[in-house]
């Protein structure tokens, strides 16, 4: 009798068990539908942080064009799985105060999920420890490799790492025949960032470096740095800057007489500091994603539909050339819808990050990014063609 009695409490209590469990798994449930029907049709918030204003305009005002451009059109295609897209960009100005308030407050306020930008790499490092404290992915449109490297958890960039760029002058200088070098370089984070690389580098290419010149963003004449060079028995000059200034850099030289090749960074990827340094331009030689010729790359280069798509668009809606700077906003906001795609459940900054980690095999304007645990760049040093300007246009260097 106690043995049955025994056995039929038993039974109550699993019942009751799993009559528990089962109402828990049924409410689970239930409130997963909730706050999936609760996101349904809800925009994702993106921020977007670029220099549209102030003397880096010319970076990021096709970085913000593009980014409204494509994000109107995934919105148009119906968003990410059924999901609009809130695009809140804000203007650094390119000055890093601003551009740390312009992220606390697509933070705190905003709510959004991931940024894009800064333009500029002085404004990315100066917002970094925000996105890693905060734990917001944020995809970077500056090129310094200090940005990138080493790792940081939450921080991704799009242009190609400078130490590439800096590596594909001197091979091409070596080739040349070219053994002393002067360098010049803009005292922004940009600048002196390249001039650590060629410093670095110089001496594995065999490069003797007679002159070492700065100049800040907004001078007007670098004519003292450029006479200084003179007589050093310098056989090339790579000027480093991202700025207006290096066109004047270009006219300096020639005004003063000296016709030695001018190599720039690819912080000269965009035609205007070609307009703006006019005849002076002719001959300058630099590294460079392959947006820029994009009508050179042969057909079979997997880049090739992805380059010529954006440049019709760009050029098509806005009527300006364009530029590299553009192409990383393009680059950084594909990675990001991509990862956001990829997601699902519920989407949260921390799964994005882990998704943008995993991106393998994207065809960018800016070569083919593959990030992994240890790269943030995705990229290597193939991504840079060697381009030249001639009759004012950018093309391939043949030589």
């Amino acid at each position: 009798m106690k043995l049955r009695f025994r056995m039929i409490a038993v039974s109550i209590l699993v019942i009751f068990v799993l009559g528990a469990l089962f109402s828990a798994f049924a409410q689970e449930k239930a409130d997963d539908r909730k706050e999936s029907k609760k996101e349904e049709g809800q925009p994702i918030r993106i921020g977007a942080i670029f220099a549209i204003t102030g003397s880096a305009s010319w970076l990021g005002e096709p970085e913000r064009n593009t980014a409204v451009m494509y994000v109107e059109e995934i919105n148009k295609a119906g968003g990410i799985n059924g999901r609009p897209i809130e695009l809140i960009v804000e203007d650094t100005a390119g000055d890093e105060t601003t551009a740390v308030n312009a992220v606390r407050k697509l933070i705190s306020k905003d709510k959004v999920m991931a940024i894009i930008g800064p333009s500029r790499s002085g404004t990315s490092m100066a917002v970094l420890p925000i996105a890693e404290r905060e734990g917001i992915p944020l995809l970077s449109c500056a090129a310094a490799e200090s940005i990138s490297e080493p790792i940081k958890k939450f921080v991704f960039k799009t242009p190609q790492d400078d130490s590439d760029a800096a590596i594909r002058i001197f091979e091409h200088m070596k080739k040349k025949g070219y053994k002393k070098i002067a360098i010049m370089s803009g005292t922004t984070s940009f600048g002196s960032e390249g001039r650590k690389q060629l410093l670095k580098y110089a001496p594995e290419f065999g490069m003797e470096i007679v002159a070492d010149e700065t100049y800040a963003p907004a001078d007007t004449d670098m004519t003292p740095q450029i006479k200084k060079i003179q007589g050093t028995g310098a056989e090339a000059l790579v000027n480093w800057s991202i700025v207006p200034a290096q066109a004047i850099v270009a006219k300096n030289l020639r005004q003063l007489g000296m016709t030695i090749p001018l190599y720039q960074s690819h912080g000269f990827g965009n035609i205007r500091y070609v307009e703006a340094a006019g005849a002076a331009a002719e001959g300058i030689i630099f590294p460079a994603g392959r947006l820029l010729a994009a009508e050179s790359v042969p057909e079979t280069h997997p880049q090739k539909s992805v380059l010529m798509e954006y440049k019709k668009n760009y050029e098509a809606r806005f009527k300006d050339p364009a530029s590299t700077f553009g192409g990383h906003a393009y680059d950084a906001l594909h990675i990001l819808v991509a990862a956001i795609n990829r997601i699902e459940d519920e989407i949260t900054p921390a799964k994005i990050r882990d998704e943008i980690e995993k991106t393998k095999g994207f065809v960018g304007t800016g070569g083919i990014f593959n990030y992994s645990p240890e790269d943030h760049c995705g990229l290597t040093k193939e991504a840079f063609e060697m381009l030249t300007v001639k009759n004012g246009k950018f093309v391939v260097l043949e030589d």
